[in-house]
């Protein structure tokens, strides 16, 4: 049970690390390379660049759990907390619809992308594993939003103050 919770806290900050440094290493030693031996490699170029992408769809997925996303809330703070909770679950509800619609049709280009076997032009490897990282982020970010609504809920009915994330600017 331990083990969930700890997966669950932090499965975004460790996904994000293992893609950054696999990022930040492969850039490295790529700028090495063509600076020291005039020489860079196709496999390097897409090894940042997949990284990169993975980084934004679990970044995107990281932000919805911390309610990081840029919003206006400057209305907010004129509502009551039921009525603030209101508002954030109408959001979380209309995110969660488009997160569904899009993970259907991100799924949809895996699949044809599975179908027709292509791949990667430097490292050959299936596409498959670079495009998942689009249904990945929207999975992460329906989980999200499933806690989202129960925290939200939770604090609708006890008249608490909703969760609004850490701010950024006071």
């Amino acid at each position: 049970m331990n083990f969930l919770r700890t997966i669950d806290k932090n499965a975004e900050r460790w996904l994000l690390l293992t893609f950054y440094v696999m990022l930040v290493i492969t850039m490295a030693t790529e700028v090495v390379r063509r600076e020291l031996f005039a020489y860079s490699s196709i496999w390097g170029e897409e090894i940042v660049r997949y990284s990169f992408i993975y980084l934004a769809w679990i970044g995107a997925a990281a932000a919805v759990k911390e309610r990081a996303h840029i919003r206006i809330d400057v209305l907010l703070h004129y509502l009551g907390p039921r009525m603030k909770a209101m508002v954030y679950i109408l959001g979380d509800l209309v995110m969660f619809i488009v997160a569904l619609v899009a993970l259907y049709w991100s799924f949809e280009t895996v699949l044809v992308s599975a179908k027709f076997g292509s791949v990667s032009h430097g490292l050959r490897v299936s596409m498959v594993w670079f495009l998942m990282a689009v249904p990945l982020g929207f999975s992460l970010m329906v989980w999200r939003l499933l806690q989202s609504l129960r925290r939200d809920m939770r604090s609708l009915r006890d008249g608490t103050p909703v969760f609004e994330g850490d701010k950024l600017f006071d």
